[in-house]
């Protein structure tokens, strides 16, 4: 069994014992997190429940592993000729969770 869910303005596909890396949740280490935004479930044997928009009482549930920041993504501006030169430097904050139940 698998699921398509939406966070952080992105989506993923798990499945249960999965490890995955999202948006920065407020949570503890070691807590639970309940996604809701279920998009898809799909079984083991080819059937899917597609959502318009969501699956309808659908959740994964899931245990936050780590809270962490990604490597620096360089962020360089440049203008030919002009003399005009610009380095930014941007490190996004993470969530690495485990994912468990898979309900709906």
């Amino acid at each position: 069994m698998y699921a398509i869910i939406q966070t952080g303005g992105k989506q993923f596909t798990v499945k249960p014992g999965d490890i995955i890396e999202v948006e920065k949740l407020a949570s503890e280490i070691g807590q639970e997190v309940v996604f809701t935004e279920v998009l898809a479930i799909g079984t083991d044997d080819g059937k899917l429940n597609a959502g318009t928009p969501r699956v309808e009482g659908a959740q994964v549930t899931a245990k936050v592993l780590d809270q962490f920041r990604a490597k620096k993504l360089i962020v360089f501006k440049m203008k030919r000729r002009k003399g005009y030169r610009r380095t930014y430097g941007h490190r996004q904050s993470l969530t690495r969770v485990e994912i468990g139940e898979i309900k709906g």
